[in-house]
């Protein structure tokens, strides 16, 4: 049975972090703010590949507040879900959308991809991700903060 599964995060972006994304440094003033390494995109995965197979939410699984969890890289968190999810079917494709005035987040797409299919177990070709801006909107427009969305198609 082929079932889909929506994410969605955002992150403040804050001085003096790091800002990674897709698992992926990437240079610039401010990095995401979270109790991990506040990766937006590999967030957004998780959800949509948990709720595809009625797994609940990063939340329940990787609670932010257990410290287990602090800093800790979110491609090891997803490579986590992969676990669980291979027990019970396969990925068959990750569709993601990034949106973020600042930094350009285009040039570093294929690597994002790259460990985002190793912690999965697939061929980045089964992934997508596209990079937005929000048109000077919001506070992610406003350059405040990072978000993304996800669909997940998974075979159970």
């Amino acid at each position: 049975m082929l079932k889909i599964g929506f994410g969605y995060d955002i992150h403040r972006l804050e001085q003096g972090r790091k800002l990674i994304i897709g698992g992926v440094e990437i240079e610039y003033e401010k990095g995401l703010l979270g109790h991990s390494d506040g990766d937006v995109l590999i967030h957004a995965i998780i959800d949509a590949i948990l709720g595809a197979c009625s797994r609940g939410d990063i939340g329940q699984h990787f609670p932010d507040d257990d410290p287990r969890y602090k800093d800790i890289s979110s491609l090891k968190l997803l490579s986590k879900v992969h676990d669980l999810v291979s027990k019970m079917g396969r990925i068959m494709h990750i569709d993601c959308t990034l949106i973020a005035e600042r930094p350009k987040l285009a040039s570093h797409i294929q690597k994002m991809k790259a460990n985002i299919g190793e912690a999965l177990k697939i061929d980045s070709d089964k992934i997508s991700i596209k990079a937005k801006t929000a048109e000077g909107l919001g506070v992610v427009g406003e350059g405040g903060a990072i978000e993304a969305y996800s669909v997940a198609l998974v075979d159970l």
